[in-house]
């Protein structure tokens, strides 16, 4: 199947249930109560596997005759990924969850379960080995964890992918295919076409590769539904151009789409959600990289906006593509404009890879957003648009320079030059995010991930319910 398939796991029925085997969930408290009233045989078994009462533990139990009768299972209540421990441990078979879960619990583990069995296996010439099914949970909302599930898997998939398969013409196919699944129109502006449209930062950053930049243009939903426009960083690849990256920095620069990839999974859940808006979706894809025709240092661009911008530093190339592609998101006056991009280590110096950077000149949109990460217990933090570092982007060539000399607020002077392309009327966030798990966890295997986007998809569909 292609990417943002389910291919990790089938569901199973209800129907189902009497061929599986039960597990049985307890938190630590739980379980010294629970075994306590076990027989003796079952005491020491548990005893005898040396089986510590951790959360995201399991011990297989056998009955009578030998056979696997039911495994008991360390629930850790406050973190709902510790049922992505099971999936890696049990062999292949047909298993249920033997508890009550309200509906929320319920999303939780089914969406676990799926993701820690994900893995990317383009590359492997292994087989996969076969994987344990669960029976869904009573009270999950199979298509909303279903949706979701297939999202995340798409946005790494896209991310994982080396940069020699995934340039900007593989990551608009991948858009164009999303949107040819669900109705939606997909332009394509390539090459020097940029230059006859106005996207004059967009054709600057990627002329130097010889895979031409282009600009991703998306639409779907009824033309006067809420206007909802999502923009994504696609950098498929950043060497930093003549500001060349060092090997350390560069090694990981195939994460540099993550944005793009995080806003075409979340356009993906809107479109098979039917969510009453007005969609669009724009991406910048382009390359880094070094030609003689590549971007210099202290350059000046003309902008879409018609903001004349002095080039600080070429490794700062994400914020100028994603200029051009805010300004025509605002030609439209959308209800709400939210963009996401890899766009400083700044933000991971100041909050570490699992934490979105948050920046947003709306209170109330703040709070909405920060309410949905809580919901879907996905860390973002507020940083500050703070007016007076606007100072630090002064040029004395142009109207704007594209990045500061000092190494201070790296974020916010990010963010604040972005807001100079987009009008105060329109309710609008900047994310700031890694796109990449660091280390492996539980459902969140190390490499791409889609950070931010449960709570994208929280905010839009309670502020845009019908």
């Amino acid at each position: 199947m292609g990417q943002g398939e389910t291919t990790v796991l089938e569901y199973l029925s209800e129907a189902d249930g009497p061929q599986s085997l039960p597990i049985t969930p307890l938190t630590r408290p739980a379980f010294k109560a629970w075994l306590a009233e076990q027989s003796a045989a079952t005491q020491g078994w548990i005893a005898a596997t040396g089986f510590q009462a951790e959360a995201g533990a399991s011990c297989l139990l056998p009955g009578g005759t030998g056979e696997p009768a039911r495994v008991v299972f360390i629930l850790d209540e406050l973190d709902p990924w510790c049922w992505a421990n099971l999936p890696g441990r049990l062999a292949e078979g047909i298993f249920r969850i033997d508890a009550a879960l309200d509906a929320r619990a319920a999303n939780g583990a089914a969406l676990a379960w799926e993701l820690g069995n994900y893995g990317f296996r383009r590359y492997k010439a292994a087989a996969e080995r076969a994987r344990p099914r669960l029976v869904w949970p009573a009270a999950a909302d199979r298509a909303h964890v279903s949706r979701l599930a297939r999202a995340i898997i798409l946005a790494r998939d896209l991310i994982n992918t080396p940069a020699s398969d995934m340039g900007p013409a593989e990551l608009s196919d991948a858009a164009i295919g999303i949107a040819q699944r669900n109705g939606a129109t997909c332009r394509v502006i390539v090459g020097e076409h940029l230059a006859a449209e106005n996207y004059p930062m967009i054709l600057a950053v990627g002329r130097a590769s010889d895979r031409p930049p282009r600009l991703i243009d998306m639409t779907w939903g009824e033309a006067k539904a809420p206007r909802v426009t999502l923009v994504g960083k696609g950098v498929c690849f950043d060497s930093g151009g003549l500001d060349l990256k060092s090997t350390a920095n560069m090694k990981l620069m195939k994460k540099d789409m993550g944005g793009a990839a995080i806003v075409l999974a979340l356009a993906f859940m809107i479109m098979e959600a039917k969510l009453p808006v007005r969609l669009r979706v724009l991406v910048p894809a382009v390359d880094n990289a070094v030609s003689g025709n590549a971007m210099r240092p202290l350059d000046v661009l003309a902008s879409r906006k018609g903001i004349s911008v002095e080039i600080g530093n070429t490794d700062a190339e994400g914020r100028l593509v994603l200029a051009d592609a805010l300004s025509e998101a605002a030609s439209e006056s959308p209800d709400l404009l939210i963009d996401v991009a890899t766009l400083t280590g700044a933000a991971r110096v100041a909050l570490g890879p699992e934490i979105a950077a948050l920046f947003t000149p709306d209170e109330q949109l703040a709070a909405d957003l920060t309410a949905a990460a809580a919901v879907e217990n996905e860390p973002l933090w507020r940083l500050p648009l703070w007016k007076p570092y606007r100072r630090m982007l002064d040029s004395k060539t142009a109207d704007i320079a594209s990045a500061s000399d000092n190494a201070f607020a790296g974020a916010i002077t990010a963010a604040l030059f972005l807001q100079e392309f987009v009008p105060s009327t329109i309710p609008w966030a900047h994310l700031d995010v890694y796109g990449w798990n660091a280390t492996a966890r539980p459902g969140r295997p190390e490499g791409g991930e889609a950070i931010a986007l449960r709570a994208l998809y929280q905010l839009i569909a309670q502020r845009f319910h019908g």
